[in-house]
């Protein structure tokens, strides 16, 4: 039984590096088998089929998204706190889960309209939600400007943190939390300095303002 275990960690760690870098749908059962050195047959004692493996590996990673999500918006905390919880909480599930975050990033379209994936949707919709539902009640209680489109406002924070996945590697000297604050600093106070603290203070809403992350991305 440990042995059937290990291998099929085996073949969702194979596969999910394929699909991550080929596509699902340019990744073969064929491919993925040859990968992990066994025949395709042998695959299908494992997984009943392509999608079977693309599911073990989104399953844990929305899992784990959902969670965060829950407890970055639980308790009286205000929007900016709450849009920070939601950076951060993006950036470590797609930390902890980097092959299935750039799966569902490039394949998300093409996933939906498979009969097995039509739960995706309601994925998205949940995601929007909570950014759309922090984003909105700053606008509500002043914390944020009212002159931005709150959609627009979200489709950018959306695609800067989850993209990152694509360049970002963390180390030591700059994690995880790191490129989180400085994000969330980016989208709340831009990159024009304010008067007080030097660049290296806290800003307006109390996290870090230095530079450095050049040297946790990948170049290009």
């Amino acid at each position: 039984m440990a042995e059937s275990l290990d291998r099929r960690q085996q073949i969702i760690a194979c596969a999910a590096a394929s699909f991550a870098s080929r596509g699902v749908a340019a990744t073969t059962v064929r491919q993925i088998a040859d990968e992990v050195g066994i025949l395709s047959g042998s695959l299908y004692h494992h997984f009943d089929s392509k999608e079977a493996i693309v599911e073990a590996i989104l399953g844990p990673y929305l899992d784990e998204l959902r969670r965060r999500y829950a407890e970055a918006l639980t308790g009286d905390a205000d929007a900016a706190t709450k849009l920070r919880n939601l950076v951060h909480a993006s950036l470590d599930t797609a930390a902890a889960h980097p092959h299935a975050t750039e799966i569902y990033q490039n394949d998300v379209n093409y996933l939906r309209g498979l009969a097995r994936f039509h739960y995706l949707k309601d994925v998205a919709r949940e995601v929007q939600s909570a950014w759309l539902g922090v984003i909105e009640a700053g606008v509500r209680d002043g914390t944020f400007r009212d002159d931005i489109d709150t959609r627009v406002f979200y489709r950018f924070i959306r695609d800067a943190v989850w993209l990152s996945v694509r360049w970002f590697h963390p180390t030591p000297e700059y994690p995880t939390g790191r490129l989180a604050d400085q994000c969330t600093v980016i989208f709340l106070d831009g990159l024009a300095r304010h008067p007080g603290p030097g660049r290296n203070g806290p800003g307006p809403h109390g996290t870090t303002t230095d530079h450095g992350v050049a040297a946790a991305a990948a170049t290009g």
